[in-house]
């Protein structure tokens, strides 16, 4: 059971940057992240959340580690939505994004017509949402990357880093990267628990 842990990835989540931020990057400075020369060196694949703030954070922040990979390496994952049906936390149709110059490159076809609708299983019901962030564990456990980079959102988050008792209540800074190790039971499991084994940064410099 021991190597079989070891042979699962290392997932370092980042929590989105704030549109406030993002929109005035000039002034507030660069990612802390994006400073940070080691992460941006491991980094095998990296996976963002295709709404527009998760996607500016993983532009930004991740540059480094997405010139060397190339962009056939970044996944734009439906599954990786917010929880909640707020207006700000709902994402834009394939089409628009597609057509956006910011997001040239990006890969959206895992996108569906209806991964932006907040109904069936994108729906911000509780039950919905616990399955989708197991399913989200299931998918990073099984990937053969050695290093795994997720950037989404606070609310899902929490959902993903939870226990068997619930949600997890920790605050999260905007773009804050915490690394994550997948519990040794991870193996025998479905639900694939993971581990907060590093705080690496938060913020902007």
């Amino acid at each position: 059971m021991q190597a079989e842990f070891l042979a699962s990835p290392l997932v370092e989540l980042e929590r989105n940057a704030s549109s406030a931020s993002l929109s005035t990057e000039s002034q507030k400075g660069t990612p802390q992240v994006h400073l940070l020369p080691e992460l941006q060196q491991e980094a095998d694949l990296i996976i963002t959340s295709p709404l527009k703030r998760t996607l500016q954070t993983t532009l930004i922040g991740w540059a480094p580690a997405i010139e060397r990979l190339g962009l056939k390496n970044v996944i734009c994952l439906p599954e990786a939505q917010e929880c909640n049906d707020y207006p700000c936390d709902t994402g834009s149709s394939r089409e628009e994004l597609e057509k956006d110059p910011e997001f040239a490159g990006l890969n959206f076809e895992l996108l569906e017509p209806d991964w932006n609708s907040k109904q069936g299983v994108w729906s911000p019901d509780v039950d919905a949402v616990t399955q989708r962030a197991m399913w989200i564990r299931q998918y990073l456990y099984e990937r053969k990357e050695k290093t795994i980079v997720f950037v989404g959102h606070g609310d899902l988050i929490r959902r993903i880093i939870g226990s068997p008792t619930g949600k997890s209540k920790a605050h999260w800074q905007n773009a804050e990267v915490r690394i994550f190790e997948f519990y040794p039971e991870a193996v025998i499991t479905p639900e694939r628990w993971l581990h907060e084994t590093t705080f690496v940064a938060a913020g902007f410099k």
